[in-house]
């Protein structure tokens, strides 16, 4: 059974360590430059940053959410629960708070796209760039018709 709840203080170390470990697993697109740059700037924010987590029976994390008025600015899984259902139990209890819901998925991580759509969302366009204007072309999304 997974719950859904949010972050408390003390567990900035585990949303890193989901961080590192899910985009470990599914973005190989980054070069090693970029994915040390970007961990840089994970660990100086995510620890204060109010996620949303959901975890097991034993209240342990296994994945985070964060949302920033309607947009859902990250979804990242423990590797070693990718395809449970934790990601999907995390975007429904976002859309049951906002339910047209956008979020902005790397076009190279093809797995994510999918699952999104698979989701209920649908494309709304595209960017070249991330959001840090690096070389990763994001596709944008919104949930519903």
């Amino acid at each position: 059974m997974v719950l859904i709840r949010h972050s408390r203080p003390d567990e900035g170390d585990r949303a890193i360590e989901i961080w590192r470990g899910a985009v470990d697993a599914t973005h190989d697109f980054l070069t090693p430059e970029d994915r040390a740059a970007i961990d840089e700037l994970v660990c100086g924010f995510l620890p204060n940053a109010p996620l949303w987590f959901a975890v097991d029976a034993q209240d342990h994390p296994l994945a985070f959410m964060l949302i920033d008025a309607g947009h859902m600015e990250a979804l990242f899984v423990d590797p070693e629960c990718r395809g449970t259902g934790v990601g999907a139990a995390l975007v429904k209890h976002g859309l049951s708070l906002h339910p047209s819901m956008t979020t902005d998925v790397n076009e190279q991580n093809g797995q994510a796209v999918g699952f999104y759509e698979r989701m209920g969302f649908r494309r709304t366009g595209r960017s070249p760039l991330d959001g840090q204007g690096r070389p990763y072309p994001l596709i944008h999304l919104a949930y519903g018709e």
